[in-house]
């Protein structure tokens, strides 16, 4: 009898004891987890660096392989570059044709400057020098038109003079024959006669002189008129003097403008060359290669990804009903299912739309069927540094988000 008692003391003492240890516990995981919020809905993130390529070509060499760390600027892909290494010769050519063409045309400009403005100065002169020939060239043709006039009434008083003498020898003539006038009389009128024929011969001559004057006056007038034409001529000519300087300025200014173009364009081939050779945009590990040796690639095709794994953060979806007390810089707990383990963190940010807003259809409630569904919003939390040296956490590897809230 006393022993059974025994045992039932016993047995109620454990009881006890369990009772206790129980409500320890329990009181504990009510105080461990009265200022959490947990969420099994989570997973490592981080960023992905597509590699395309920016020019198109034959591939030469594929330098990495699937899942091989390379460092920022480590050689990727080789693309032939040998179309581009001509591209980048045929504008360093046409560049340096176009600088001798633009210094030709800056040598030019003072030339033409000079040129033209002697030009229309010595215009300027001819037109004066022409204009005072003329005025002269007509002073001496009226000079000379006035002395073939006067030339012109000696001849007509010659011949008149001539005419009568010549009336006189006649009657002399007659009266002689009847010894009507001595001989000396008729000798004196036949001298007369002579000399007034004399008189017209002068005369005549001296007419002939003076219409060649007339004509040879005419004559250099009308080259001075001629002369005095050309120099207005020449004066207009020259007058462009400043419409061909500003078209030797704009052809310098074409020059130059293509000079900037070639420089342009030799930028872009040597950018072309460049891009012959891919290269590592950061440090990470291979991924999704696409690109074999021999293959033709296109500008802008995809060839391969970069994973860097020193930067990477859990995206939690936490339910909109838990989000009451997470504020940003509250400390979080990370369990990482892969390697059991826990790391710490702190909360970012808190997305400014649930998940259901960016997927590719948004739900919408047209016929008016509405279910109310609980909706789930994406926390970025950023995992404290030195937790992760080795770099275990890869993109996409689930995980379990606690914050703290209180």
């Amino acid at each position: 009898m006393a022993e059974a008692t025994s045992t039932r003391e016993r047995v109620r003492g454990i009881l006890t004891v369990a009772g206790i240890v129980l409500a320890i516990a329990a009181v504990g995981a009510w105080w461990h987890y009265r200022g959490r919020e947990t969420t099994d809905n989570a997973q490592i993130d981080g960023h992905i660096t597509p590699v395309a390529s920016r020019v198109g070509g034959t591939v030469l060499e594929v330098k990495v392989s699937d899942n091989q760390p390379v460092a920022a600027g480590a050689v990727l892909v080789q693309v032939d570059p040998r179309d581009y290494e001509v591209a980048l010769a045929r504008a360093q050519a046409d560049l340096a044709d176009a600088g001798a063409a633009l210094d030709a045309a800056r040598t030019g400009i003072p030339i033409m400057a000079t040129t033209t403005s002697g030009q229309l100065a010595s215009a300027g002169a001819g037109v004066e020098r022409s204009a005072a020939g003329v005025v002269i060239a007509g002073k001496d043709a009226d000079v000379a038109r006035a002395r073939l006039s006067s030339a012109q009434a000696r001849l007509r008083e010659a011949q008149a003079n001539a005419a009568r003498a010549a009336r006189d020898l006649d009657r002399m003539k007659l009266l002689v024959a009847k010894d009507e006038v001595s001989q000396q009389q008729f000798d004196a009128a036949v001298a007369a006669s002579d000399a007034a024929r004399a008189a017209v011969d002068a005369a005549t001559g001296l007419v002939v002189e003076c219409e060649q004057a007339v004509l040879s006056s005419e004559s250099r007038k009308s080259q001075a008129e001629e002369a005095a034409h050309q120099a207005q001529a020449d004066l207009r000519t020259a007058g462009t003097a400043p419409a061909q300087v500003f078209v030797m300025r704009a052809r310098a200014a074409s020059a130059e403008a293509r000079v900037a173009q070639l420089r342009a364009a030799l930028a872009q081939a040597t950018l072309n060359l460049g891009y012959a050779t891919i290269k590592a945009p950061v440090a990470g590990i291979i991924s999704r290669k696409s690109v074999e040796v021999g293959q033709i690639v296109a500008p802008g095709q995809p060839l391969l990804a970069v994973v860097p794994l020193d930067n990477v953060w859990v995206t939690a979806n936490f339910k909109e009903t838990q989000l009451t007390d997470i504020r940003i810089g509250q400390a979080a707990r990370i369990y990482v299912d892969t390697y059991g383990r826990d790391y710490a963190g702190r909360v970012e940010s808190i997305a400014a739309a649930t998940g259901a807003r960016f997927s590719l259809l948004p739900p919408e409630n047209a016929t008016g069927n509405y279910v109310k569904v609980v909706q789930r919003i994406p926390v970025k939390i950023l995992i404290d540094g030195g937790q992760d040296r080795d770099h275990l956490l890869r993109p996409g590897m689930s995980v379990t988000a606690s914050v703290v809230t209180r």
